[in-house]
């Protein structure tokens, strides 16, 4: 499938430019083989000067900040460090969890082989993600995520310490989401094997708050995609 980069912006002045990354796409050039392209590339062809200020998962969905020129670049960058860019997800996770500002604050540490993370309080680098319910459903839960550090799969192995592992998630104990298991009445027709209502970690970067160059703070917001709409709206429907 053909992507429009011009279609994902959400946001752009003369420094900055913000998009919607879509699920199933590497924010960088994956290391192996070429496997499928990246939202770094496509920007690239888009504009030679972007460099990406940060990254999301490949499954993950959602708002993504580029960089046009370097005193931008660093500008984000020192944000980032500092902890003053605000990012806000959403997760569906599995189970009924309700949570007001509830603070996780466990180390973080990367698997010797790159593809996952533990808690490891010895070893382990600082990560502190806060939690609150948007909404609960039958046996699910809407979350809002706002990861205070960003250390990779922080927000998965969170939840799963909170026994609310994201929809979908195998790695962190999350199980698969059908609408047989939301519908009361569901027929599936004979021969044919029910597919999940997502794909893939159910997980989007929703809004992403930032100091532009002249210090004005912007937010900008990321609907979701398809994938995940069409399961809020399911669960919405059938699971209340």
């Amino acid at each position: 499938m053909k992507i429009n980069f011009k279609d994902l912006i959400l946001f752009e002045n003369e420094d900055f430019l913000v998009v919607n990354k879509p699920p199933h796409l590497a924010t960088l050039d994956e290391r192996t083989a070429d496997r499928g392209g990246s939202v770094l590339r496509l920007a690239k062809e888009y504009n030679s000067e972007l460099q990406a200020a940060h990254r999301l998962d490949k499954e993950t969905s959602g708002a993504l900040a580029f960089a046009k020129n370097p005193a931008a670049y660093r500008h984000l960058a020192m944000q980032f460090e500092h902890r003053e860019v605000t990012k806000r997800y959403h997760a569906v996770t599995n189970g009924i969890h309700k949570l007001d500002s509830i603070s996780v604050f466990l180390p973080i540490l990367p698997l010797k082989n790159g593809t996952a993370v533990k808690i490891d309080r010895s070893e382990g680098k600082v990560a502190e993600t806060i939690f609150n319910t948007l909404q609960v459903y039958r046996g699910y839960t809407l979350v809002e995520c706002i990861p205070i550090t960003g250390r990779m799969h922080q927000i998965r192995i969170h939840l799963s310490c909170l026994k609310a592992p994201i929809v979908c998630d195998p790695q962190y104990g999350g199980e698969v989401i059908y609408l047989s298991s939301l519908k009361r009445k569901f027929n599936l027709k004979k021969e044919t094997e029910e597919q999940p209502l997502i794909q893939r970690v159910a997980l989007h970067a929703h809004s992403l708050s930032f100091a532009v160059m002249d210090g004005e703070r912007v937010r900008i917001e990321a609907p979701y995609p398809k994938d995940f709409e069409v399961l809020v709206k399911q669960l919405n429907k059938f699971g209340m």
